[in-house]
């Protein structure tokens, strides 16, 4: 049983669909959608050329040689963490205090990295391109 409402809606025209396989017209010279850097084939997975290759590898180095600095350097502040624990005496503009010499040098190692890091970012924030001429990423 149809209400009223049912029957005023006019139907609505449905396109037919093509089933079948889309064949590129061979005079167009637009570029295939399955196309990667460029390559043919669609397959994001494609062969990399020598040079993409060599930069990959280059990195996996650098990547490496990183990791294996940042370890050097945990360890060596380790050992002079552990060979240096006497407390020592810092004199301020008034007055003085005992402190761990590790702690000294830690606090000291930091408050640098962080001032480091903002003058780093303050340099940048100056050096910037114009607004007009900066390039999207």
């Amino acid at each position: 049983m149809t209400t009223t409402s049912e029957a005023a809606i006019p139907p609505v025209d449905q396109p037919e669909l093509d089933l079948e396989p889309h064949q590129p017209d061979p005079t167009s010279t637009a570029v295939p959608s399955d196309t990667v850097a460029g390559r043919e084939g669609g397959d994001a997975l494609a062969a990399e050329t020598p040079v993409e290759h060599f930069r990959r590898q280059a990195l996996r180095a650098r990547l490496y040689g990183y990791a294996i600095a940042a370890v050097v350097l945990v360890s060596v502040v380790i050992m002079l963490a552990a060979s240096n624990t006497a407390p020592v005496r810092v004199d301020w503009l008034a007055g003085s205090s005992r402190v761990s010499l590790v702690l000294l040098v830690l606090v000291a190692a930091v408050l640098g990295w962080g001032l480091g890091l903002l003058a780093g970012a303050r340099f940048h924030w100056l050096t910037r391109a114009p607004r007009g001429q900066r390039k999207a990423r």
